[in-house]
């Protein structure tokens, strides 16, 4: 038994952003903020980069949730990464209710360089949703 099975913890895999929201991230734990040990980062230049066959994948392997750390009007790569982040978002949805898988175990948001506590908030209620909803 795994130190998430025993918490009742899900999988979830975190796409986020070198110059934005991985700095977050990484204050979290500076901060001895507490979320799930099952959550799992996956470093990219820009949230917009994504591709749905990730996401996807990475359901195939086992996670229960994907969130994507987007990086909003902060990106610097483009002022419309949260339009171009929230059409894949929505590509995505649609291919996972072809699917049956539910839409909901893919949430996005943006956030910030200094948004510690509202990933912290954003990944500890996926979690609870994703352990009810698993039961």
């Amino acid at each position: 038994m795994t130190v998430g099975e025993a918490n009742n913890d899900s999988k979830i895999l975190v796409f986020s952003t070198d110059k934005i929201s991985d700095p977050a991230i990484d204050m979290a734990g500076l901060l001895k903020l507490h979320y799930p040990p099952t959550v799992y980062t996956i470093t990219i230049p820009c949230s917009s980069a994504i591709k749905p066959r990730w996401i996807l994948y990475s359901f195939e392997q086992g996670f229960d949730g994907v969130f994507i750390a987007a990086d909003g009007t902060d990106c610097p790569y483009g002022e419309s990464c949260t339009e171009k982040t929230g059409l894949v978002v929505g590509a995505t949805h649609q291919i996972m209710k072809d699917k049956g898988i539910d839409p909901a175990r893919l949430k996005m948001a943006a956030i910030c360089s200094v948004c510690s506590e509202s990933f912290v908030k954003h990944v500890v209620s996926f979690n609870k949703y994703l352990s009810k909803s698993s039961n």
